[in-house]
Parts: C-alpha cells; structure tokens; sequence
C-alpha cells in the first residue's frame, strides 16, 4: 500500500498495532484476573468502571500534547506501562497479590493508555499528506479494532493455557516492543518560537505553567464549543451512552436470544461493524459528502438496524443486524477525525481532539450504570430498543437542523470554517 512508503506512519501503524495487543491481552487479564480474586462480578464492574474514568478526564492532557514531543510522549507511556504490568506477576511471586492491588492499578495504566491515539492522531499530519489523512486513520482504526477481535478472544485461552502471570510478562513485553518501534519515528523538529516560549514559561516556575496550562485547556474546549463540531459532538456523546447502556445488558440479553454464549457474539457483532465501516470509508469517498447529512443519514441507519436488531425472532438475526448498525459509526469515526486534523489551528489539534474524545466518553460510564439500574426494572430487550430508538431521535434532530444540515464535505474544509462558524 502507497500509505505506507511514509516512514513515519508505517512506524506509528505497526507501533500501535504491537500496543493494541498489550492493550486488549491486558484488558481481558485484568478482568480475569480480579473476578478470580474477587470472586464476584462486583469487582469486575469495578474494575471496568476506573479503567474508564481516566477517559474522563482525556481532555485535560491536550496541552500536554500539544507541548511535548510526540515521539518522546509515546516512548515514555509505553515504557511505564511495561513497567506498571510487572507489579502484578512480582507482587504474586512475593505473596502480596490482592484484587485491591489490581484495582489500583487499573485506572492508573489507563491514564497513561489514552494518551495514545489522541497524540498519534495529533501527530498524524505531521507524518502524512493532508489527502492522506482520511486513509491514515481508516488504517489506524483498523489496527485498533482488528486487534481487538482477534486477541480479546485469545486472551481468554491464554489465560488458562499459561496463567494470569504468565499472560501480564507477555503483555509487558508488548508495550516494550511498542516503545522500541516508537523510538525509530523521527518528527520535524518544533519551530524555535515555540521552543523558546517554553523555555521562557519554565523559567517563570509553577504557577505561571499552571496558568498557561489551564488558559491553553481553556482556549481547546472554547474553540471545539463555539463551533459546528459542537453540534457533532453531542451526538457522539448520545452514541456512546446508549452503547454503554446496551454494553450493561448484554449478559442478560444474550440469555434472551439464546444463551450466555452470545455475549462474545454481540462484542465481536460491534467490532466486525465498526471494523468494516472504517474500511470502506476512504473506499466510499465519504469526505466529498456533506458533513452534516452524511452523519443524520448514518445515524438513521443505525438508530432503525439497532432497534430491529432486538425484535428479530431468530438469534443470527439479531446479530447480523446489530452488526451492521455499527457500519455507519465506523465510517464516522474514521471521517470525524479527519475533519478535526484539517479544520483544528495547528497549535490546538492535541487540544481539540482530546477535548472531543473525552467529552463524548464521559457519557460510558452513566450510560452502563444507567442501562444496568433500567435493565433490572424493564428487562434487557427494552434497554436494546430503547438504545436504538435514542440514536434514532438524535438522527431526526439533525435532519431538522438547517445548520448541520448544511455543513459543507470534509474535503472543502480547512482551519478558515472553524473560524467561520465561530464567528458566525
């Protein structure tokens, strides 16, 4: 592929690839690992809920981003996170293992977890062509969701095969090779304007960088809000409640259609969807499309496969349906931050794109705890319409905004529309 002839990219790529599967090997680990410990879905739950809440706060690393050498920024986070998944098998070995410990640990080797994509995807054009970009982070979607279907299932048999301990050395060795590949990227040095202001913000001590860095989060969140990707934003964040919500259920509602097996088939119906959806997107020319139709028309699709998904009859009905509800968000993910990279001033992409990744995960957490509390009073089906029936609405919502409805392609934008819609 002629994507990859970029060093750079091709570096960041296979780097996140190796990442992603210290990311999923660890992801299933640590929920094994705490229910064997804990011996109660309780601390699984937990356990879920503080690996999200770093996410939370996502926004709020943007200005670090924006100020700190991407190539060092992702050594660094992959080096502590080999470092922090060591504690687990020595804590074992010296008798000191206990599911608070693992606990403790999660939210911890989350923080550094979601520094990441956002700073791949700051970096991003830096590394590519600006008609590049929608094929960069189609690809970077992949990976992430490609890994994640393949080793979410093999960690499951890993675990039994070689032990918990044996499984987190394999995902420490992980992010020590991610670290390795990372090293290799070479990035245009910063202009010296900009290193010689952080010279001088150093220099004026703690207070003062704590005043520019609120001042630069500020600015980031102010900019995104005043402008059409507001708009776009609120939809994601509706998105990712219900999905949350459905997420809750899904023990329930697998019984439903037949049995506690069709928990992994519903996971991996929502990765195969998204996977296909960022596929197709640069296939589909999508960034020629208008912006604002392209996501009600989506949504539309989505909000009426998912619905019916929980009406059908037969268990591979659902599960076909439900899959391809998650096509057009897919596609979208891939489109959105393409749109971000082009329109976002330079000096803010870190702090636009965390502020927007963050803002729309804070609504994971409500929507699990909201679907899991509505789950036991209507039952696991109504949840799965009600979810459906939400993303239908939102769908509807944009239909009847002239304003997003007459945003213009991606490909027509750059950092003069977000100026323009914000001061319009």
């Amino acid at each position: 592929m002629g994507i990859f002839k970029y060093r750079n990219f091709s570096l960041m790529f296979f780097g996140r690839m190796i990442s992603n599967i210290g990311d999923s090997l660890y992801g299933v680990a640590a929920m094994l690992l705490i229910f064997q410990l804990g011996g109660s879905t309780f601390y699984t739950g937990l356990a879920g809920f503080l690996s999200i809440l770093p996410r939370i706060v996502e926004f709020s690393a943007g200005p670090l981003i924006d100020r700190i050498p991407i190539r060092s920024l992702l050594i660094r986070t992959q080096l502590i996170q080999s470092g922090l998944l060591l504690v687990i098998p020595l804590a074992y070995y010296l008798d000191y293992l206990s599911v608070a410990l693992v606990l403790i640990l999660t939210p911890i080797i989350s923080v550094f977890n979601v520094l990441i994509f956002p700073a791949q995807l700051a970096a991003l054009p830096e590394v590519l062509p600006e008609e590049k970009l929608t094929k960069g982070n189609s690809l970077f979607t992949i990976a992430y969701q490609g890994v994640d279907i393949t080793f979410n299932g093999l960690a499951g048999i890993l675990f039994v095969v070689i032990g918990p301990f044996s499984l987190y050395m394999v995902n420490s060795i992980a992010f020590l090779i991610g670290a390795m590949i990372f090293s290799f990227i070479r990035l245009p040095n910063r202009s010296v304007a900009k290193v010689e202001t952080e010279k001088t913000i150093r220099k004026k001590g703690f207070k003062t960088t704590m005043q520019n860095y609120i001042q630069d989060l500020q600015e980031g969140i102010t900019t995104m809000f005043k402008s059409f990707i507001a708009k776009l934003l609120y939809g994601a964040i509706i998105l990712n409640l219900v999905s949350a919500a459905t997420l809750a259920v899904f023990p329930a509602f697998g019984e439903v259609i037949g049995g506690a097996q069709y928990v992994g088939f519903l996971l991996m119906a929502s990765a195969f969807g998204s996977l296909s959806g960022a596929l197709i997107a640069p296939l589909l020319k999508l960034e020629q499309i208008p912006i604002g139709k392209l996501y009600a028309f989506g949504y539309l699709i989505s909000g009426s496969l998912w619905t019916l998904s929980a009406l059908m009859p037969v268990a591979w009905l659902t599960l076909v349906l439900y899959m391809i509800s998650w096509i057009p968000a897919g596609a979208l993910n891939v489109l959105v931050f393409t749109m971000l990279q082009k329109i976002a001033p330079k000096h803010l992409i870190g702090r636009i794109i965390t502020a927007a990744t963050s803002l729309s995960a804070m609504a994971a957490p409500v929507g699990s705890l909201l679907g899991g509390s509505v789950g036991a009073w209507i039952g696991s089906v109504l949840v799965v319409i009600c979810s459906g029936i939400t993303v239908l609405i939102v769908a509807i919502c944009w239909l009847i905004n002239t304003e997003v409805r007459n945003l213009p392609p991606t490909k027509s934008l750059d950092e003069n529309s977000l100026v323009i819609q914000r001061e319009g």
